[in-house]
């Protein structure tokens, strides 16, 4: 099993950045492909990023892509979403998600494990 913790979400103005990491724990998620989900209130969970484990390309959601970028470290068992150039549609929780020896997918139910969230609020 993996245990997956979000952090790094808060208060940030429009225009500014924000680095989320998630930690993972239990095993080695080197062979997993990672991906960033968020929930805005009253809304679905949605895809934002995700990352293959095989070195392959990154990918993103129209909303975030080019603002936001997806990556890995191995060594560290971390995954890390760099959020720039914030916009008031970005208010969200965050989620970490991981699908074992997976493809990466766009869909939330492709993910086995799943963090507990960071709250991201954008104001203007």
């Amino acid at each position: 099993q993996v245990q997956l913790r979000e952090s790094g979400g808060g208060l940030v103005q429009a225009g500014g950045s924000l680095r989320l990491s998630c930690a993972a724990s239990g095993r080695a998620i080197r062979m997993d492909a990672m991906a960033w989900f968020r929930q805005a209130p009253g809304k679905e969970r949605e895809f934002v990023a995700t990352d293959p484990w095989n070195g392959g390309t990154p990918s993103y959601s129209n909303a975030v892509k080019g603002r936001f970028t997806i990556c890995r470290d191995n060594a560290k068992n971390m995954v890390y979403l760099q959020m720039n150039s914030l916009e008031l549609g970005d208010t969200a929780v965050y989620y970490c998600a991981s699908r074992p020896f997976g493809a990466p997918a766009q869909v939330s139910n492709s993910y086995r494990y799943w963090g507990q969230g960071t709250p991201v609020t954008v104001f203007s």
